[in-house]
């Protein structure tokens, strides 16, 4: 849900709106509470499609299909009014993820599950296709998971069997990779209820593999595919085999319809192995249901049947929908409900002068509308999930309890206070012991900055594990805290390594893992690692390191010639870093790379010779803090006086001390992190670390860690207590938003992580130290 914007109407015809739903090209959809309490997604057409008459004869026809369908597992169309300034249509809202979103965010779905999923959809089909219509685009998108089963919506394309006029021959409508042969090859007077029936055995491989049967890829490729290629059933489990094979068969009079598909998956005892072809059944009446009289307030068709048998869903699924439930029962009844000033005349509701507000801050209906009773401002829902308590842990697990300060709890208070704990996997013994524990630093303040604040809704325990870089000490730490229920989130691990072999361990346990360190670049993790929101990188990635290396090259007056250097010591991150920076100086075209490497026994006086005979203006080194100082010792013995790059894997004391202040006065380092002690946004955690660890300044990767941690802890504390487990976690830092001292984190709009690929910064080092030079866009010019 969207906070409503100062352009939104406070009213929909006698609905009260709430929140934005989701905004598209043709309209918003709002979620709206009806004058009886019920809540409603209200799909309002946008002015430049409501001055279309051809456009506005659609919807209405859109409107007349909607309500033609009665189903328990169809949302139903309560209200609508077409001819509005602003056309629009209320259905009665589920608050249930997509079923793409349950695959997405959980995994496939057991045999058990997907075949209830798969006979309820049937049976919403077979209503459809009853009523004389076709849907067009069943899809995972068009399908809500409730409680008690599955809802089919958006009847958008839909429309009768023999009705051809949105579907022309050459005209493709649907959704590529769930549509038929038949749609795929336009053939718009072939598309009947058959066309559904291959789309919804589409949708239920993808139900069970998690891949779609055609393939991914480009539109053009998977329509190609769906018409010429035998379906890729591979992961299907057997008793489902058989059946989705005949649903996908290339010609529709081959496939069986859509009650034949639900007999069949409602068969008694289906785990006796295929249930297809189906027993002969007796011939149902033919006698189609009238369309309702009239839409009516909180019109509802049978409520569905519970489910009996195997669980429905899968726990970390009902979990989802006990989030997704949460968010909108606790939404205030309409009298509770403030108006803002709005389009209400254009979508049929009041006009702003006739909403006046009431004393106590809520907004008077208009007139004519009854106030809904008490019972919908008295009521109260219950999320599954419970605060855990805190045992005290052995082995390489630390307990933190950091509820000191002002807001500290009396006895009594902290007795009743709820408890959520959430986990640092560092490297605090190993080789990069330093950052993982600036990182584990970083993490107790903001800890302690939580629990400290007043009106907190629980408070936060800690628990620290050491994986000293080693890749089996990490996957046995990762095992134990994904076991752990308690653990709600995890700060770590601190090397790409460690995360490539811990990453699968957290995804399947759906545990939200938050890298503040892990660049990516020398690991193998797979694509999906870092699209999935188990994986919340909140750093820049290795290659983005080049960006600045590429601007201060570009600086530099007449620099013609550049030298990048992998250090093959470093893994893939020296290749990667220079690729990257080659690619940006060509594209910028003034200054030519050069590339260069260095093996681990490389000769560091032959390289200097190298790059002084070669006449470059600038040399970028990748390797770590040791052999850059080598290769700083080596550059002023040759004489070399061009400027001299590296990166954040160079920024520590080794470097200067492996050299004389001379070999090392004026390098340049690109970072994804800053030096909080001169960021005035970070004072505050500056006197705090200070205090805390009496220190002189805080480490790199330290305020990160602290803005990675309260990122995962603000989402949490959105959920409450009873509400963060890990799937709603996961899921509400896809809408948190947290201004940090370092960096601003929130999901991307156009990707599906939070890394921010412009967060990049400069350091010099002078004088013996380093100094912090700022973001590289804005930092004064090496030259």
């Amino acid at each position: 849900m969207q906070p409503l914007r100062a352009t939104d109407p406070p009213w929909v015809g006698r609905h009260r709106v709430l929140h934005r739903l989701g905004a598209g090209g043709m309209g918003v959809v709002y979620l709206a509470r009806s004058p009886g309490g019920a809540l409603l997604a209200v799909k309002v057409i946008r002015a430049g499609y409501a001055d279309d008459s051809g456009f506005r004869a659609r919807f209405r026809r859109e409107v007349e299909v909607a309500g033609r369908v009665r189903s328990p597992w169809v949302v139903p169309l309560v209200d609508a009014d077409p001819d509005a300034a602003l056309p629009w249509l209320a259905a009665a809202f589920v608050p249930g993820p997509t079923l793409a979103d349950v695959v997405e965010e959980c995994g496939p779905l057991p045999p058990a599950p997907a075949r209830r999923l798969g006979a309820r959809l049937a049976e919403a089909l077979d209503a459809v296709h009853e009523a004389g219509l076709v849907h067009r685009d069943v899809k995972p998108g068009n399908v809500l998971i409730a409680h008690d089963g599955p809802r089919l919506i958006d009847f958008g394309i839909a429309r009768e069997a023999e009705d051809t006029a949105l579907t022309a021959t050459g005209m493709v409508v649907g959704s590529p990779g769930f549509l038929s042969p038949e749609q795929a090859r336009g053939s718009g007077g072939q598309i009947g209820p058959p066309s559904d029936v291959f789309s919804l055995g589409c949708l239920l491989a993808y139900a069970v593999t998690g891949v779609r049967p055609f393939g991914e890829g480009s539109p053009a490729g998977m329509l190609a595919r769906t018409v010429y290629d035998e379906p890729d059933l591979d992961g299907v489990p057997t008793g489902l085999t058989s059946l989705l094979r005949a649903c996908l068969e290339k010609d529709p009079g081959s496939r069986p319809t859509a009650a034949e598909v639900r007999r069949t998956l409602t068969a008694p005892d289906p785990r006796q192995g295929e249930a297809w072809p189906p027993a002969p059944q007796p011939q149902k009446d033919d006698a189609r249901p009238s369309p309702p009289e009239s839409l009516t307030d909180d019109a509802r068709p049978s409520p569905p049947q519970p489910l009996t048998g195997d669980a429905w869903l899968p726990e970390p699924v009902m979990r989802l929908i006990a989030h997704r439930s949460a968010a909108v029962l606790a939404l205030p009844a309409v009298e509770a409900t403030e108006a803002s000033a709005g389009l209400g005349r254009a979508a049929g509701g009041p006009t702003p002068e006739s909403t006046t507000p009431a004393p106590t801050g809520t907004a008077a209906p208009p007139a004519g509308i009854t106030a809904p009773s008490a019972r919908y401002t008295r009521r109260r829902f219950l999320v599954l999930g419970s605060a855990a308590g805190v045992v005290s842990a052995g082995g390489t697990a630390a307990w933190w309890t950091a509820h000191r300060g002002q807001g500290t709890p009396s006895s009594g208070t902290a007795a009743k206070t709820p408890r959520l704990t959430i986990a640092v996997q560092a490297d605090l013994t190993g080789p990069h012991q330093a950052a993982g524990i600036a990182q584990r630093d970083g993490v107790l303040l903001a800890v302690d900055a939580f629990n400290s604040r007043a009106g907190r809704p629980f408070l936060l325990d800690l628990r620290i594990h050491d994986d000293a870089g080693q890749t089996k000490r990490a996957v046995a730490i990762a095992e134990q805290l994904a076991a752990d229920d308690r653990i709600r989130a995890v700060i770590g691990p601190t090397t790409d390594a460690c995360a490539t072999a811990v990453h699968r361990t957290y995804q399947e346990a759906q545990v939200p893992t938050l890298w503040v360190s892990v660049g990516e670049s020398t690991t193998e993790l797979p694509a999906s690692s870092v699209t999935t929101r188990e994986a919340v990188p909140t750093n820049p990635s290795d290659a983005a390191l080049a960006a600045p290396l590429v601007a201060c090259i570009n600086r530099l007056p007449g620099a013609r010639r550049a030298m990048l250097i992998d250090d093959r010591t470093e893994g893939t991150f020296g290749s990667v870093v220079c690729s990257y920076a080659a690619e940006g100086l060509r594209s910028a075209g003034s200054v030519a790379p050069v590339a260069g490497t260095l093996a681990a026994d490389g000769d560091f006086s032959a390289l200097a010779t190298r790059i002084t005979d070669s006449h470059v203006d600038a040399v970028v080194f990748t390797g770590g803090p040791e052999r850059t100082a080598r290769l700083a010792r080596a550059l002023r013995t040759a004489g070399y006086s061009g400027a001299r790059l590296a990166t954040q894997r160079a920024l520590a004391p080794a470097f200067l001390r492996g050299a004389d202040r001379l070999a090392t006065e004026g390098w340049l380092f690109a970072t994804v992190f800053v030096d909080p002690a001169a960021v005035s946004a970070a004072k505050p955690f500056v006197t705090a670390y200070r205090k805390r660890f009496r220190s002189a300044s805080p480490p790199w990767y330290a305020a990160e860690a602290y803005d990675a941690a309260l990122f995962a802890i603000t989402a949490m504390a959105a959920l409450g207590p009873s509400g963060a487990a890990r799937a709603a976690v996961l899921n509400q830092l896809r809408d948190t938003e947290y201004r940090g001292i370092t960096k601003t984190l929130r999901y991307s709009t156009t990707t599906t992580y939070v890394r921010d690929e412009d967060a990049l910064y400069l350091f010099r080092s002078t004088n013996g130290r380093f100094r912090f030079l700022g973001h590289y866009r804005s930092a004064r010019s090496p030259g």
